[in-house]
């Protein structure tokens, strides 16, 4: 799996490479801001024309995460649609897939500000919930839970990945979705969020922990390649 473990108010979480986070015990799997139909969402509303796969290829890698981990309950922690009307968007091939993934499994919605209310498509909804010692919510706004929200992401060997961060009373997940952008770690917003010594565990083929980074990084000026 090349998660990371860590825990967070005694629960043993795993942050996965995908950017899925994973509760043993619980056999839950938590995923945040998967945005589907954002690029019918954008042509919709005379954006920016995007190629329109990013549900697919996000419902691929929540299909691989499940069978992975072979979770029983799944939380969505809002802003699982880009709005109002993309679930109902949906083309009928991914309304299908995502009903496939829902069989069989609790599946809950938590509402986040690009999908306010419930869809029809199954599961149950709720604004917040507690699960044993963590509250799962869209935005943070206390300590033992978990949020998404903010996209968080930092850069590795001059890389940008999307990351995890937390700092032993709270985690932000990053955005799950395709097609999704990010707010840099170092942004202030998150820097007043997050204690000192907090981690930002960063997604990709394997989830590695690193200090978050509290301060843009120091960009070093090319030397001329021309004798003066």
């Amino acid at each position: 799996m090349n998660g990371h473990t860590f825990f967070l108010a005694d629960a043993r979480l795993v942050a996965m490479p995908s950017g899925a986070l994973w509760w043993p015990e619980e056999r839950l799997l938590c995923v945040s801001d998967l945005h589907l139909g954002k690029a019918e969402r954008m042509a919709r509303r005379g954006g920016t024309l995007l190629p329109p796969y990013e549900t697919q290829a996000t419902l691929a890698r929540l299909t691989a995460d499940l069978e992975a981990t072979g979770a029983a309950r799944v939380l969505c922690l809002g802003d699982s649609f880009d709005d109002a009307e993309a679930a109902g968007a949906l083309v009928e091939a991914e309304r299908l897939w995502l009903m496939r993934l829902m069989a069989g499994r609790e599946w809950i919605w938590i509402l986040g500000n690009h999908d306010p209310a419930p869809t029809d498509c199954g599961g149950s909804y709720r604004g917040e919930i507690t699960l044993g010692p963590l509250t799962f919510r869209h935005i943070a706004a206390g300590e033992a839970e978990v949020s998404g929200h903010y996209h968080p992401k930092c850069t590795l060997a001059g890389r940008a990945r999307p990351c995890f961060l937390t700092d032993g009373r709270r985690l932000i997940l990053p955005a799950y979705g395709a097609y999704t952008g990010g707010l840099w770690c170092h942004d202030p917003t998150l820097v007043a969020l997050m204690r000192p010594g907090a981690l930002a565990i960063l997604t990709g083929t394997k989830a590695i922990p690193v200090p978050m980074p509290r301060r843009a990084p120091q960009i070093r000026p090319r030397s001329s390649s021309f004798a003066r």
